[in-house]
């Protein structure tokens, strides 16, 4: 795929998964794109099987994102501050991950004034260590071989992070119109 997106079998110049939006010079924002697409996939992917490794089946991406988000610093969560952080719009889909991870008690809730708290248990704490452990096992040595650093891929993280900020208003703009 050419920068006009023609392609060509001798000199493929960009990978897209939409070559209709790389038309007009804009074919690195949409390897960028392809290139979100399939990491984010991928680290579903990964979440789902760690979580199965360490010993949890039936989770999804977000079930998992929720479960650590719940663990981070085993404070108690409101349901608006577990979405705020994982940036969750449709907060009936943090509340049915949060229902999922109650039937495996892996967390509970409680009511505290009108709010509800959610709670990592102590079984939740434990598969959390337990993905951990998989994930040191499994997925550093990988990215050891990269020969990333740790500056490195906070620059990174902190590219995703600018990108987020970008899509988001690029969101808000897109709905104006």
């Amino acid at each position: 795929m050419t920068d006009s997106g023609e392609t060509s079998l001798g000199e493929i110049k960009s990978i897209v998964s939409s070559e209709h939006l790389s038309k007009n010079h804009v074919s690195s924002l949409s390897e960028v794109e392809f290139g979100l697409i399939i990491a984010g996939s991928a680290f579903n992917r990964w979440m789902v099987h760690c979580m199965s490794a360490a010993g949890v089946d039936d989770l999804g991406g977000l079930d998992v994102l929720v479960l650590h988000t719940v663990n981070h610093r085993k404070k108690p969560k409101k349901l608006a501050d577990i979405c705020l952080v994982l940036h969750i719009e449709d907060t009936y889909t943090a509340t049915y991950a949060i229902k999922k991870l109650e039937k495996q008690k892996l967390v509970s809730s409680a009511k505290k004034g009108k709010e509800k708290y959610i709670e990592i248990t102590q079984k939740g704490a434990d598969m959390c260590d337990k993905y951990r452990q998989v994930r040191e096992a499994c997925l550093l040595p990988s990215m050891d071989a990269t020969g990333k650093s740790n500056e490195e891929l906070a620059d990174i993280a902190a590219t995703l992070r600018v990108l987020s900020g970008l899509y988001d208003q690029a969101a808000r703009s897109a709905a104006s119109l």
